[in-house]
C-alpha cells in the first residue's frame, strides 16, 4: 500500500498523492459472473427530485458483488487475485473455493494471492477468516462486522478501518468501532480477522477538480457567497458574516456540529459510549 508522488509538471500533479497500486496482484479482469449493472441515481429520489446535492456525472461503473455474509462454512478458498474496485476505497480479493465457486471479499491488510481463507465457528484465527464474535479472543482487530446475525457485514468496511474486541458478557460482545464509539453486538454476529487493506488511502490527495468530477462529485458553493433567496447565510456587502447565531443548512436547519441521531432510537441501549 505505497504512496505515489508526482513531479510538479502541472498544477494538478504538484499536489496529487495517489496509490502506487502495488498491492494489486494477478489478473485485473473482473469476474464476469460477479458483475452487475450499476445505475447512478445522481442524488435523485424515486420522483426524480434532487435530495442529495453535488452528485452527478462521473465515470461509468459496474458493480462487483461482494460476499459480506461469508456463509460458505467449512469450505476453504484460495485468493486468486487482489483487484481494484471503483465503487469503494478498499481493494477486493477474488476467492476460488474448493467446490468451484468464486466470490469477491473485501481484502484485509496483508492478504495476497495464494493465501487461504475460510469461514465458520471452527476456523483458525488467521487474517481473512470469518468467525462469530464469541469465538474471537479479546484484543483482536476485526472488520466486516455484522450488526445482526446473518444480515451481512455493516461495520468497519472502509479502507484501513477495524474494530477492536474489548469484552464479552452474556449474549453480547463489546466493540470499539473506528469512530471511537463503544457498543454491544450480538455474539452470534460474524466478523473477519484483521483490518481492511489499502491503509494509505487516508493520505491520498485528489489534486485537481477534474478528478472529483470523475468520481461523480459536482462543485460545492459556500452559502455565504449566495444571495439571500438561495441560502440563509447569503446576502450582505462583501465578505459578511453569516448573520445568525449558528450555521444553517439551505433549508434553515442547524448544521456543523449538531447531532442528528434520533434521540429515541431503539438501538441506543446498545451504545455504551458515544462517538466524540
Amino acid at each position: 500500500m505505497g504512496i505515489r508522488f508526482f513531479k510538479p509538471y502541472t498544477p494538478s500533479t504538484r499536489h496529487s498523492i495517489r496509490s502506487d497500486f502495488k498491492e494489486l496482484t494477478g489478473s485485473q479482469k473482473p469476474e464476469k459472473r460477479l458483475l452487475v449493472k450499476f445505475h447512478s441515481a445522481q442524488g435523485r429520489n424515486n420522483k426524480g427530485r434532487i435530495t442529495i446535492r453535488h452528485r452527478g456525472g462521473g465515470h461509468k461503473r459496474r458493480y462487483r458483488l461482494i460476499d459480506f455474509k461469508r456463509n460458505k462454512f467449512n469450505i476453504r478458498g484460495k485468493v486468486i487475485s487482489v483487484q481494484y474496485d471503483p465503487n469503494r476505497n478498499a481493494r477486493i480479493a477474488l476467492v476460488a473455493y474448493e467446490d468451484g465457486e468464486k466470490r469477491y471479499i473485501i481484502q484485509p491488510d496483508n492478504l495476497t494471492s495464494g493465501n487461504l481463507v475460510e469461514s465458520g465457528p471452527n476456523s483458525s484465527l488467521n487474517i481473512g477468516n470469518a468467525l462469530p464474535l464469541e469465538n474471537i479472543p479479546l484484543g483482536y482487530e476485526v472488520h466486516n462486522v455484522e450488526l445482526y446475525p446473518s444480515r451481512g457485514a455493516q461495520l468497519a468496511r472502509s479502507a484501513g478501518t477495524s474494530a477492536k474486541i474489548l469484552a464479552k458478557e452474556g449474549d453480547f460482545v463489546t466493540l470499539k468501532l473506528p469512530s471511537k464509539e463503544v457498543r454491544l453486538v450480538r455474539k452470534e454476529c460474524y466478523a473477519t480477522i484483521g483490518r481492511v487493506g489499502n491503509t494509505s488511502e487516508m493520505n491520498f490527495t485528489i489534486g485537481k477538480a477534474g478528478r472529483s468530477r470523475w468520481l461523480g462529485r459536482r462543485p460545492t458553493v459556500r452559502g455565504v457567497v449566495m444571495n439571500p433567496c438561495d441560502h440563509p447565510h447569503g446576502g450582505g456587502e462583501g465578505r459578511s458574516p453569516i448573520g445568525r447565531k449558528h450555521p444553517c443548512t439551505p433549508w434553515g436547519k442547524p448544521a456543523l456540529g449538531v447531532k442528528t441521531r434520533t434521540r429515541k432510537k431503539s438501538t441506543s441501549i446498545f451504545i455504551i459510549r458515544k462517538r466524540p
